[in-house]
C-alpha cells in the first residue's frame, strides 16, 4: 500500500496553477482540487492546469481530488490523470466501495462526507486500493440536516464526533490511513489547534487544511512534546535489557506500551 505523507494536507485550488508550487511547499503534501474548489464552467480549465503541473510536483506529496462518482466531470477527471497510474486520487462523496475499486490502479483516499458514506466506511476501507478515509464536516452537515457544528465547549456536536470516530475506526481496521477534516475558519487558530490534538491523540494520520496558515498549528500539534520523546526513548532503552513485560518509572510496560513509544518516536 502507498505510503502517504503527513500530517498537514493542504487544499489547492485546481484552477490556480500559480499557487501549486507554494502550496506544495507550505504543506506535508498537497490536494490539487477538481471538485468544490472548480466552478463548473472552469472545470476543464483546472483538469488541464493540473495535469500539465504533474511533472513539475513531487508524486509522493500530491493528492488529486476528482469530482464525486456521480457527476458529469468524474470520468473525464479519471481518463485524464489515467497517464499517472500511481498518482493518488481524492474521491469525494465516497459511498460505495465499488466506486474507489473503480479508480484502481490508483491508491484511493476515500472521502466520507454523507450519512451513507459515513456508515459504509468499514466497506469502504475495504476496497484493495483504498489507501485512507477522511471525513468532510460540512458537506456532511447540509446532508444531515443539521444546524450547529459545535458543543459550547467548542467540540463537535455528537452526531459530527461520530462521524470523526468512525472514520478513525474504519481506517484503523483496515490498516490505512484516517484524515481529519478541514476547519473553514481560517482566523480561529484556537479551535484548529484544540481540533489538531483531538485529532492526533486519538489516532488520526493527518489533518486537511484549506490556507497555508493552517499548517504549522497543525504540524505542532501532531508532533509529540519534548517530554513524550524522551520517555518514548528511555522505555525502548530500558526494553533492550528487560523481559517481555516489565516495570518503569512505576508502569507496566508490554508490547502495546513498547508500540505506543516506536509510534511517538516516527511522528516525532
Amino acid at each position: 500500500m502507498v505510503s502517504l505523507p503527513g500530517p498537514a494536507w493542504l487544499f489547492c485550488p485546481g484552477n490556480r496553477p500559480d499557487r501549486f508550487a507554494k502550496a506544495a511547499a507550505a504543506a506535508d503534501a498537497v490536494i490539487l482540487d477538481l471538485e468544490d474548489a472548480v466552478a463548473p464552467e472552469d472545470k476543464d480549465t483546472a483538469r488541464g492546469a493540473v495535469l500539465d503541473a504533474l511533472a513539475g510536483l513531487d508524486p509522493a506529496a500530491v493528492l488529486v481530488r476528482v469530482n464525486a462518482a456521480d457527476t458529469e466531470w468524474h470520468a473525464a477527471d479519471v481518463a485524464a490523470l489515467s497517464a499517472h497510474p500511481d498518482l493518488v486520487l481524492m474521491l469525494p462523496k465516497a459511498e460505495r466501495p465499488e466506486d474507489v475499486a473503480a479508480l484502481a490502479p490508483h491508491p484511493v483516499v476515500a472521502l466520507c462526507e454523507t450519512a451513507r458514506g459515513v456508515l459504509a466506511a468499514p466497506e469502504i476501507a475495504g476496497a484493495a486500493n483504498c489507501a485512507g478515509l477522511m471525513w468532510g464536516s460540512e458537506d456532511l452537515m447540509a446532508d444531515l440536516g443539521a444546524r450547529w457544528r459545535r458543543n459550547l465547549d467548542g467540540g463537535y456536536q455528537p452526531v459530527l464526533e461520530e462521524a470523526r470516530v468512525r472514520i478513525l475506526y474504519a481506517a484503523r481496521a483496515a490498516g490505512i490511513s484516517p484524515v481529519d477534516t478541514v476547519l473553514i475558519d481560517i482566523e480561529d487558530e484556537r479551535t484548529l489547534e484544540a481540533d489538531s490534538i483531538a485529532a492526533s491523540g486519538a489516532g488520526f494520520f493527518a489533518k486537511a487544511c484549506i490556507h497555508p496558515r493552517q499548517v504549522d498549528v497543525v504540524r505542532a500539534a501532531f508532533c509529540p512534546n519534548a517530554e513524550e520523546v524522551e520517555w518514548a526513548r528511555a522505555v525502548l532503552a530500558a526494553a533492550e535489557g528487560n523481559d517481555a513485560v516489565f516495570r518503569f518509572r512505576g508502569r507496566m510496560v508490554d508490547a502495546p506500551v513498547l508500540a505506543h513509544a516506536r509510534e511517538i518516536l516516527r511522528r516525532a
